[in-house]
């Protein structure tokens, strides 16, 4: 348990790094990114995140690798946290 909360708080801070200065901006109201991954992982099946950033159309986009090993990519509501999008990259 200890080694999954380590591994995503390392993920998250790697997202924020890596893409803050590229990225838009997430809207007033919207799920925090740690719950679009989360819901990446939960609902959509993703294993592994590699990518996630806010779109100022509204939603969260989130890449990474399902169980198969393809990587895909989802469109994360930022309001209501729903998968509006999931498909292969």
């Amino acid at each position: 348990m200890l080694k999954k909360t380590l591994a995503v708080m390392v993920t998250t801070a790697t997202l924020f790094g890596a893409g803050a200065a590229l990225a838009d901006k997430p809207g007033a109201g919207w799920i925090t990114i740690e719950k679009a991954i989360e819901t990446a992982k939960t609902k959509a099946g993703y294993i592994e995140v590699y990518q996630a950033e806010a779109d100022d159309n509204g939603y969260w986009e989130v890449k990474g690798r399902k169980a198969d090993g393809v990587v895909y990519e989802a469109r994360i509501d930022g309001a209501s946290g729903n998968v509006l999008r999931d498909q292969k990259d």
